[in-house]
């Protein structure tokens, strides 16, 4: 088990910070992408790239390297924010998000951004992806852990499940699952649009070992890792409860910024909101 100390929260919970700030720049300079669901996932994706992971910014494709899946594609700000902060490519790269020509699309390429797993945008088949990788880890007696990020709108998807049963039946204990379970999807409210619940024992009923956490409490984040990697024979799901648009009020728990970019003045607001 790693060790968590109030220094490394505090250390993880600025990066989660910069990430925020990162991502109202970007899709503010492009006019398009989506805010919400990279805003309440950012203290998840800063817990696992400046703690729990062991990657090497330098050397991207290394064998042994932890892997990360964001199967939540459309949230693309919030990793490009993450590689930049770690130094998978340089910071000047976030300016061109979303523009012809640029790496850094509205969903995530392998073959164009350093440090990108999967290229990942159709719902349900990140996870899938995910399932593979750590498939193949236990095939190849490697001892990387792979970790993937899914929306809470994205359980809906019947690949998801699919991709479940096979993680639990091939006992792929080095697989552990974020679920961004901020109740909002571009629709509206979950259980308005077609409600997943009950998730947790939905993953229990699939052979998954849960944690239930806050996803925006980022020693429960640390805490909920450490327990996971100490989990055998099947993989781990962490439903994190979190609020879509964190951090920037008059954005939060609001469905109509899931696919919405700030204006300039609403930047403004945000980044003075984040930096305090």
């Amino acid at each position: 088990m790693r060790e968590i100390n109030q220094a490394i929260i505090d250390e993880v919970a600025g990066k989660a910070k910069l990430i925020r700030q990162d991502i109202i720049k970007m899709l503010a300079q492009a006019g398009s992408g989506h805010t919400g669901g990279s805003l309440s996932a950012a203290d998840i994706v800063a817990s696992l790239y400046f703690w729990a992971m062991n990657v090497d910014p330098a050397h991207p494709a290394w064998e042994d390297r932890d892997r990360f899946v964001l199967s939540k594609g459309h949230a693309a700000p919030v990793l490009y924010a993450a590689l930049a902060e770690k130094g998978f490519f340089p910071r000047e790269w976030l300016d061109s998000l979303r523009k012809l020509g640029s790496p850094l699309q509205g969903h995530p390429d392998r073959l164009k951004v350093p440090g990108v797993e999967a290229s990942t945008g159709s719902l349900g088949q990140g996870i899938s992806w995910a399932v593979g990788m750590a498939l193949a880890a236990k095939m190849d007696q490697k001892n990387y852990r792979v970790y993937a990020l899914l929306g809470d709108g994205e359980l809906e998807e019947g690949m998801v499940w699919e991709a479940s049963m096979a993680a639990a039946q091939y006992q792929l204990d080095n697989l552990l699952a974020f679920v961004d379970y901020n109740g909002l999807q571009i629709d509206g409210r979950l259980k308005d649009v077609m409600s997943p619940e009950p998730v947790a024992d939905k993953f229990r009923a699939f052979g998954w070992e849960v944690i239930e956490i806050d996803g925006h409490r980022i020693k429960e984040i640390l805490e909920a890792i450490n327990r996971a990697q100490e989990i055998k024979g099947r993989p781990t799901a962490i439903v994190a409860h979190t609020i879509k648009g964190k951090g920037c009020s008059f954005m939060e728990d609001r469905a109509e910024w899931h696919g919405v970019a700030p204006k300039p003045e609403e930047a403004e607001r945000a980044i003075l909101e984040l930096s305090q």
